[in-house]
């Protein structure tokens, strides 16, 4: 077990990924940010889920994103923003699958469905443990049910070792109905694996 636990903590030290390569890139500025925010890998792995890490590396069981996560979008960078946002500031969370065909749908808890609180996506594997996602969303006016743009999000993921968590950065542009860019954000992502055995929402 003492041999495992080294392994673990030694396998960690995957470095995150910090490369973007879409069509609509975020502005160096914000992929400067998403390249320094990415979270220390050997922070994934909360204390709870320790041993069906341990017991995932045993088994020798590769990492994947298939599967279904509760995430937590957390604001980094942003406190220039208009209104200003205190790094730290959770701006996003709730629930998402990766399917093994590289899409994946988010279900945000911070937003109301009349809003839009589903966004679709795809993924694509970078490395090891590594990911980049690439999610589109609807944006509506609450009150009026008026479409007022779409957001686009856009996360460099490193999955742990026994793939239990997994944690990086993300970037979420905001555009109107004309396609004109009026709004940016940054931050970390970080989310746990839903499995049969989870007992907590």
């Amino acid at each position: 077990m003492t041999t495992l636990s080294a392994a673990v903590v030694g396998m960690l030290l995957v470095p995150a990924a910090s490369a973007c390569a879409l069509t609509d890139q975020p502005t160096p500025s914000a992929r400067l940010q998403l390249m320094q925010d990415s979270q220390d890998p050997r922070e994934l792995v909360p204390a709870g889920s320790l041993a069906l890490e341990l017991s995932n590396l045993a088994r020798g069981k590769s990492p994947s994103i298939v599967g279904m996560w509760s995430f937590q979008f957390i604001s980094m960078g942003n406190t220039t923003h208009n209104p200003s946002i205190a790094d730290g500031t959770e701006l996003n969370w709730g629930y998402n699958q990766y399917h093994s065909d590289e899409t994946e749908i988010l279900n945000a808890g911070a937003r109301s469905p009349a809003q839009q609180n589903f966004c679709l996506g795809v993924w694509q594997q970078t490395g090891d443990f590594t990911y980049q996602v690439n999610h589109f969303a609807l944006n509506y006016n609450a009150t009026t049910g008026a479409l007022i743009g779409k957001i686009i999000v856009v996360e460099l993921v490193t999955v742990s070792p026994g793939g239990t968590a997994f944690s990086g950065t993300f970037v979420e542009t905001v555009f109107d109905t004309t396609g004109k860019q009026t709004d940016q954000l940054t931050g970390q992502v970080k989310a746990q694996r839903i499995t049969v055995d989870t007992t907590t929402p």
